[in-house]
Order: structure tokens, then C-alpha cells, then sequence
């Protein structure tokens, strides 16, 4: 028998319809007026241009009747809508509101997920039973003040060290001086947490001395089971910062050089999931196959991270109800009602949300986009919250406060434990992170043309299915897991970014 021809975007529909009772489909192709396409097997008549990615109206809609796409209102129309019309800004607003109440009503328990034992990578086991994708050492400043002295250190350490260890990395940022309160609290917690992560088999702390985030007090934060693989050095007290830099990491890297790959479970990645630059196929390609590996990881006890809050808003209660039990479920609205009240104080409407690039893709309202970008969480129960800073304590999937800056994020991400993340992207970004930060392109325009930027084509679940892609994605992780560099590591993007809250002095 010849196996019948895979099908190819030429082959598939004009529009796909998420669920049975969605007002809009999403155009895979740009629909001229006048045309008859097929969508759910009826027909429908386009009677505008509708660009790839944007919406079609499947049915006459009234005015301030709500528009359902993934079977969920992303908004109500503001005008009357014919079939086969363009769905967008100019007839769709949003229903968001501020802080709700919110009641527990958890989904019925189900079967849980066989694991999947096919997936292994090999890894660094560390001493507190984390195993990291990669053994390197972080060079971190408490202060902007030694932001270029540490990159220089990290330079000059990665020459002399080239071929012992992974990488010899620096991460400036601005802050850690002229900070207050919470803000500076943040700042530490976020610094102390990312010099506990697993990918860093060693850590180097430089500080100027006369900063409000001290040195000795940067260093009780982290983990005494940690503290073994860190070193300190305080410029203003050294008579030569350099060489007793160059005499730190060399302790360091002798230790680290020690540290041999060893074959692990799946189940021992932490996995940061995140989305940027998204657009109309984000919800149906990337971010769906993110959650399809976040399900993978978690069924075999690993840990998944979700973060960028303001972009669940509108769909936070398909997550409240596969809260593990009532006090993650209060910790879950309490996040969600205190990052709203974060826009109202600063006068801002809480909607202010998708970006220019998100809306030319076809992303009309925050709802619809947040209805796409919790899809990278799977179906896995939600077992914690954390708040900013805070580091992985639960295998599962969690929730991360951190905003939906992808520089902020990313850095949270890395903070909480991630030894890998998952960033779907639409319109394409080279921007890295602490750790290996794989590009998944929402459609096959995007891999084609930016290839030095993407690890994966996710549009191939529109050619070869969930099921088959998701096999080959699992594939290209544990390869990287395992070594095979991100293209974000090829192209040395590895910055990070601290979020600030408060006053500068």
C-alpha cells in the first residue's frame, strides 16, 4: 500500500477553527475578498483581505456579543460583524477588568500521564541533587559600578580556561546601588538565586564595597549546600581585584573541571517556558508543543516554569482549576489581583497589552493573547507560585511573578532554577539568557529567514502533527541538555535583566 502524501501548508486548510464553538478561525494564508474557503468542512465567503494570522468571522456577530476563539471570549465586538469578515482592532475590544474574586472549582481528577522513558540527557549532577545542561562559571556583580570589571574578569579567565569547562561567562546589570526596601530586597534575592543555579558549577561575586547590596549579606542568601562552588571578591579592599579574581576562578575552575556529564531521567530538567514576539500561530503551533514537552517533563517528575503574568490575564482561570489544592490556588489570585494592582497604581489599564508586533501578527486583544501563551504550560496540575526571586522547591508545573518583558523574564526564569528554556517566538528575537534559550518559530517563514536565530520550526505541527513533532523537538532539547550549543550560547547572547520596581536615589 503507498502511504498517502504528508501534508504541506498548500495541502492544509485556509483557516483552522481552535474549538467547535469559536466565532474565528485563524488565516494560514492570506484570504483575498471575493474567495470561498472551507473551514470545519463549511464554506464561508471572505469578503475582505485578510492578512496570514488574523481572524475570520465564521458567523454574523452582533454588536457587544462576546468572539470565542479557543472556546473562550477574547473580547466583544464593538460593531456588527459579517461572516467571512476581517476580525481584528477596529471590531474587537477587550472585556478584561481589574481585581476579580475568584472561586475554587478544581477540574475533576484524571488519570495522571505515563512517563515518557524514552528521553535521557546527559548532565551535571550537582551536590543538592539538581543536575544542570551545563558546568560553568558566573562571574556576578552586586553592583553596576563593577558591571565592565566583570566582564573583563570573564574575558580574561575564559581565555586562560578555554577547553576545561563549558564557558566562563560574565552578567553586568545596572543596579544594586541607590536602591530602597523592596526593591533592593528584590535585586538581592534575584542575584543570590541565579548564583544557585545548577548550569553554574561555579561563582564568582564582585563587589565594589560601598553599595547598598553588600557583599557578605549577597552571600548569606545563597544556599549553604551551595556556597562550596562561590567565591568573593570586594574591589575597593583588594589591593589588585584582577589577580585575586584570576586566584578565585582558578579555585573554581579546578573544582569544576572535576565535574563529568552523567547519563539522567528527563525528569531531572527544570525547564523555563516563555513566549515573545508572538503572532496568530502561536497559539495553534509553538505554544501547544511547548506544553505537549512541559506534560513530557513533568509526567516524569521534573519541574516546569510559567511566568510573564500579565499575559495570563483573561485566561488565569483555565490555570485556578488545575490548582493542586486551595492554598496554591490562594497564592495563584493573590499573584494574579497584586499584578493587576501593579498597572492600576501606576495608572495604567491592565489590557495595555498585546505589543505592535503582536497585533501586526494578528493578536487582537491581551485575552486571546494570553488564551495562546498558557498553552505552554500543557495540562500539567499546577503545583506552586513563587514570587520573584524565589528558586524551585515542588516538581510539577509552577507559576513565576516576573513581567512580560522577555529580558526580565528570561533572567527570572534562570533565577527560579531553569537549566533550559523554551521561548516561542513569532516575529523572531535573538535575545538570550543565563542558560540555553531555544527559539521555537511559530511558522515556517521565520525559520526560514532567520535560521542563525532558531533552534526549532514548530510550524511542523501543522505538516507532521502534535504527536510526531513534539518527538523530534524532545530530541533537539536533550541533544542541547546534553551539550550541542543553543543558538543563543553560538551567538554569545547570555545577558540578563533585573526588574525594578522603586525609587532611585
Amino acid at each position: 500500500m503507498t502511504a498517502p502524501p504528508k501534508p504541506t501548508l498548500e495541502t492544509l486548510p485556509d483557516a483552522v477553527q481552535i474549538a467547535p464553538d469559536d466565532d474565528v478561525a485563524m488565516a494560514l494564508r492570506a484570504l483575498e475578498a471575493g474567495e470561498t474557503i472551507h473551514v470545519a468542512g463549511h464554506p464561508i465567503d471572505v469578503t475582505e483581505p485578510i492578512g496570514s494570522g488574523h481572524k475570520v468571522a465564521l458567523r454574523p456577530i452582533a454588536v457587544g456579543e462576546p468572539i470565542r476563539r479557543y472556546g473562550w471570549p477574547i473580547g466583544s465586538a464593538t460593531r456588527a460583524i459579517g461572516a467571512g469578515s476581517h476580525v481584528h482592532s477596529h471590531n474587537l475590544h477587550t472585556n478584561l477588568k481589574a481585581e476579580e474574586p475568584y472561586s475554587f472549582v478544581p477540574l475533576p481528577p484524571g488519570d495522571p500521564a505515563p512517563a515518557d522513558t524514552r528521553w535521557r540527557f546527559d548532565g551535571y549532577r550537582r551536590a543538592d541533587g539538581s543536575v544542570g545542561t551545563r558546568n560553568e562559571i558566573w562571574v556576578i556583580p552586586t553592583v553596576g559600578c563593577v558591571a565592565r570589571t566583570a566582564e573583563r574578569i570573564a574575558k580574561q579567565a575564559a581565555d586562560r580556561h578555554a577547553g576545561r569547562i563549558d564557558a566562563v561567562l560574565a552578567f553586568p546589570h545596572p543596579l544594586g546601588c541607590s536602591q530602597l526596601g523592596d526593591d533592593l530586597d528584590a535585586t538581592a534575592r534575584l542575584l543570590a538565586a541565579l548564583a544557585a543555579n545548577p548550569n553554574a558549577g561555579g561563582v564568582l561575586l564582585i563587589g565594589l564595597g560601598c553599595e547598598e547590596n553588600q557583599l557578605a549579606a549577597l552571600l548569606a542568601r545563597i544556599p549553604a549546600e551551595r556556597r562550596d562552588r562561590v567565591r568573593s571578591v570586594g574591589a575597593q579592599i583588594s589591593a589588585d581585584e584582577y589577580a585575586a579574581a584570576e586566584s578565585a576562578i582558578d579555585e573554581l575552575v579546578a573544582i569544576a573541571a572535576q565535574d563529568q556529564r552523567t547519563s539522567v531521567d528527563i525528569g531531572a530538567l527544570r525547564l523555563g517556558l516563555k513566549c515573545g514576539g508572538s503572532d496568530g500561530l502561536s497559539g495553534i503551533t509553538a505554544n501547544p508543543l511547548i506544553g505537549r514537552v512541559a506534560d513530557v517533563v513533568t509526567a516524569a517528575g521534573g519541574q516546569a516554569i510559567l511566568t510573564e503574568i500579565p499575559e495570563i490575564f483573561g485566561a488565569e482561570r483555565l490555570l485556578m482549576q488545575r490548582a493542586a489544592d486551595e492554598p496554591v490556588f490562594d497564592a495563584l489570585v493573590a499573584l494574579v489581583n497584586r499584578f493587576k494592582r501593579y498597572f492600576i497604581d501606576h495608572g495604567e489599564p491592565i489590557s495595555e497589552n498585546p505589543s505592535p508586533g503582536n497585533v501586526a501578527g494578528g493578536i487582537t486583544t491581551l485575552e486571546e493573547k494570553s488564551l495562546g501563551a498558557v498553552q505552554k504550560g500543557g495540562h500539567a496540575t499546577l503545583t506552586d507560585v513563587l514570587a520573584y526571586g524565589e528558586t524551585l522547591r515542588r516538581p510539577g508545573l509552577t507559576l513565576l511573578e516576573a513581567p512580560g518583558n522577555d529580558a526580565v523574564s528570561t533572567t527570572a526564569l534562570a533565577a527560579a532554577g531553569a537549566t533550559m528554556t523554551l521561548f516561542s517566538t513569532g516575529r523572531g528575537t535573538p535575545l538570550g539568557s543565563p542558560v540555553p534559550t531555544l527559539k521555537l518559530a511559530t511558522n515556517h517563514d521565520l525559520a526560514r529567514r532567520k535560521p542563525g536565530w532558531i533552534d526549532f520550526d514548530a510550524a511542523q505541527v501543522l505538516d507532521d502533527g502534535l504527536d510526531v513533532t513534539t518527538d523530534a523537538l524532545m530530541a533537539r532539547i536533550c541533544a542541547i541538555a546534553s551539550g550541542e550549543p543553543a543558538r543563543n550560547e553560538q551567538n554569545d547572547e547570555r545577558d540578563i535583566a533585573i526588574w525594578k520596581r522603586g525609587v532611585t536615589l
